[in-house]
């Protein structure tokens, strides 16, 4: 839970979604973050509740995915899929922005902001498919095949494994430079939270959901 006496720049590193909020309420997060949310949110005429609201808002709840086929898929969808589509333009912002930016420092991630907007071009479409086909068909029909649908998601899902560790690359880790701006440091932390979010929701779909419905269920990684 993040309070009024919380600095600005804090917030902006330590919740992914953040710094969106802030722009759209005009607030620096990153030259001049360095006051608390009371005195900022004052400084621009915002209703501090309303902006506490609506950081504290970006925290989902605690909540273990369900085991059940009927409620697992809804959780993946809602948990990860709607997830991933808010916070990828957020990230890619940040990324084009800290390669304008700061292009002659040798820790730049140069490249960073493509490949975001690749995987999020990727995921989408990916999400798509499972969405009007691959789900609506495992919710009505627990005895269906899908073997061939699933291996191609699951091709999908190897891509997108390869794609985090470039990302991680990137990054080093998700660990900013010395001296970082603070939107160094939260694109990191939202990229950060990207790579923990996607690891989750491959695992939820290849070793949990997917081997319910192919002849010979296999663990993926």
């Amino acid at each position: 839970m993040f309070t009024q006496d919380q600095l600005v720049r804090d917030i902006a590193v330590q919740l992914p979604g953040a710094t969106a909020v802030f722009r759209r309420h005009k607030i620096d997060f990153c030259c001049k973050g360095g006051v608390p949310l009371a005195e900022a949110a004052q400084g621009r005429g915002v209703d501090l509740a309303a902006l506490l609201d609506a950081l504290n808002g970006l925290q989902p709840a605690a909540r273990e995915a369900p085991d059940a086929t009927t409620e697992l898929i809804p959780y993946i969808l809602a948990r990860y899929h709607e997830v991933h589509r808010q916070e990828f333009p957020e990230a890619i912002r940040m990324a084009r922005r800290v390669e304008a930016v700061h292009s002659d420092s040798p820790d730049c991630p140069h490249g960073l902001g493509d490949l975001l907007a690749i995987m999020a071009h990727e995921l989408d479409e990916h999400q798509m498919k499972e969405e009007t086909m691959l789900f609506p068909a495992m919710m009505n029909d627990a005895a269906l095949d899908l073997n061939f649908p699933i291996q191609n998601m699951l091709m999908d899902h190897d891509d997108l494994g390869e794609q985090l560790e470039s990302m991680a690359r990137l990054t080093a880790g998700f660990e900013p430079p010395p001296g970082a701006c603070t939107t160094w440091r939260a694109l990191y932390a939202a990229c950060r939270k990207l790579d923990a979010d996607l690891r989750e929701h491959l695992h939820l779909e290849n070793n949990i959901l997917f081997p319910r419905f192919v002849t010979r269920p296999e663990a993926r990684l």
